[in-house]
């Protein structure tokens, strides 16, 4: 079956998580992309760590079904094949450091007088202007700067989210901004530029919080892994040291909470836990009384009687936990990849659809098609020959 973006061509200059993670959802749904690498090292994130196989796991997430071209993008010869390149493409992504795109002359001002109908997407820390534009970002860095940090850990220290939420963040609005301006198109036959900060992509998934603090009101406490606002909400440790992820959310859960799993009906209706909001001020003395009661039992047993009241739960999981996960397992939500180093595990895209197949091919090794795309584009052997000698490619 053919795939909404069969036909699309993706140039890519990308580093690091945030464009690769948009580039690659772009070739989930059927994209050509063009990964264009620095000759040598290429990509930095091919050398963050060693552990799949040798390669580097951010590496292999975000980075499937696509096409390795190494570029010298600052020498003549690279850049007339960057520009043919450009010619037959429907999208050009990049987030190098700030300024550097256009100092190659790959901003959408210069681009679009010879190709009119190219969606240009930039990524970068904080956008294409502002006091912050020419400001060094990092996934870290923005969620310091984002505030996300503010709320997050324990009473005593922040603490980051442990995936690269902020890259994430800025990769899905990328590609789904890229999606938006591919059906733009489809109307004006004009290409678009898209300008994506990753401070803005964050910020919008700390709404909640910002709400909460609307108008100088004090923000969510740091909970660690409690929610700062509804309680109980969170982690408990059951009788055998293991511990239960459990989330009420509202009245009547309460009831039948104090009803079925705590034998205390009485608890309902104590004036200490009679809201959520009174819960949440005596979480403290709450949280003892849960922590009796789970005392009793295994962590199987208190999610059996979880399960029979129909009250949210989960099992703390580790990684390892997650690669055996009953539930993927059972959806079929594991394929495999080809890869420079054999065949690797890979989570088919969230979202099953009868419509498509999930484009699901090779992790490419460095400059992997540098021949084969640079022959499509007509180079002779000879040319490329004298490409690589001049160290363009």
């Amino acid at each position: 079956m053919s795939r909404p973006l069969d036909g699309v061509t993706v140039v890519t200059l990308e580093h690091a998580i945030a464009a690769p993670f948009c580039t690659r959802q772009l070739a989930d749904l059927g994209a050509r992309v063009i990964k264009v690498e620095r000759p040598g090292t290429g990509d930095f994130a091919r050398a963050y760590d060693e552990r799949v196989e040798g390669m580097a796991s951010h590496f292999v997430w975000a980075n499937r079904s696509k096409e390795s071209l190494t570029l010298d993008v600052k020498q003549p010869e690279a850049q007339a094949v960057l520009e043919q390149l450009l010619a037959k493409a429907d999208v050009l992504v990049q987030n190098l450091a700030p300024g550097a795109a256009a100092r190659l002359g790959l901003s959408f001002d210069a681009l679009h007088e010879r190709f009119p109908q190219l969606i240009v997407c930039n990524i970068s820390g904080y956008g294409e202007d502002g006091p912050y534009r020419d400001k060094k970002a990092y996934d870290l860095l923005i969620q310091s700067e984002s505030g996300f940090l503010s709320v997050t850990g324990t009473p005593e220290h922040p603490a980051k989210a442990g995936c690269s939420i902020a890259d994430i963040a800025t990769g899905m609005y990328a590609y789904t901004n890229i999606l938006a301006a591919l059906l733009q198109r489809g109307k004006t036959g004009k290409g678009s530029n898209i300008d994506v900060s990753m401070l803005e992509s964050m910020v919008e998934w700390m709404g909640y919080p910002l709400y909460y603090a609307f108008d100088g009101a004090p923000p969510p406490g740091r909970s660690a892994a409690a929610h700062a606002t509804i309680y109980p909400y969170g982690p408990f440790q059951a009788g055998d040291g293991n511990t239960v992820m459990l989330g009420l959310q509202n009245e009547r859960e309460w009831t039948v909470f104090c009803e079925q799993i705590m034998e205390q009906p009485a608890l309902a209706t104590d004036e200490r836990f009679v809201s959520n909001s009174k819960r949440s001020e005596n979480r403290a003395a709450l949280q003892v009384l849960i922590l009796e009661r789970f005392a009793s039992l295994t962590a199987d047993q208190v999610v059996e009687r979880l399960e029979n009241a129909h009250i949210a739960n989960a099992r703390v999981n580790t990684m390892a936990d997650v690669w055996q996960h009953p539930q993927l397992q059972a959806r079929q939500r594991w394929t495999s990849v080809p890869s420079p180093v054999g065949e690797l595990p890979a989570l088919l895209p969230p979202g099953r659809t009868n419509a498509y197949t999930p484009r699901m091919d090779a992790v490419p090794g460095l400059g992997e098609h540098v021949e084969a795309i640079l022959r499509e584009l007509g180079k002779t052997p000879a040319q490329i020959e004298a490409l690589r000698a001049a160290g363009a490619v």
